[in-house]
């Protein structure tokens, strides 16, 4: 089994990247003081010389106190995912909506050859030049199935 000290020598060096970011970063720095105003502010409306059940109908009731909490969470999750080096993938997920949504137009059998062609018309022009494509329609080969006798 390991010793104590080892288990420690561990846990701090599996550690040490965090602390590292959280001291040397400014946007981890600002969200943690953000957060500790608001959480402050919080405590200070809620529980200045009242009991609990006065804070938790505070709570419950008052807008500005669950915008100040709100806040308060939003600031040390930013801070959390900073230091945890998390990325921010809003655009990567909107571009996959977006791509989604084109696709699904382009290949749906209702609305997919009439936004080909727009698409093709925008792209390479729309003069009408004699490349007259027509998607998913046969050039005029009869084929049989059966043999000729």
């Amino acid at each position: 089994m390991a010793k104590t000290k080892d288990k420690m020598s561990g846990a701090v060096s599996d550690v040490r990247p965090y602390v590292e970011r959280a001291l040397k970063d400014d946007e981890v720095r600002d969200s943690l003081k953000s957060a500790a105003a608001a959480a402050r502010a919080v405590y200070d409306e809620l529980l200045g010389g009242r009991g609990v059940t006065y804070a938790a109908t505070r709570v419950a009731t008052d807008k500005d106190v669950q915008d100040n909490l709100r806040s308060a969470i939003d600031d040390l999750r930013n801070a959390a995912d900073r230091v945890q080096g998390k990325a921010d993938h809003k655009t990567r997920n909107t571009m996959l909506l977006v791509t989604g949504i084109a696709l699904g137009l382009l290949f749906n059998p209702m609305t997919g050859p009439s936004m080909r062609r727009f698409v093709s018309d925008k792209i390479f022009g729309g003069g009408g030049g004699g490349d007259d494509y027509s998607y998913g329609t046969d050039s005029g080969a009869s084929y049989s199935t059966q043999a000729d006798t």
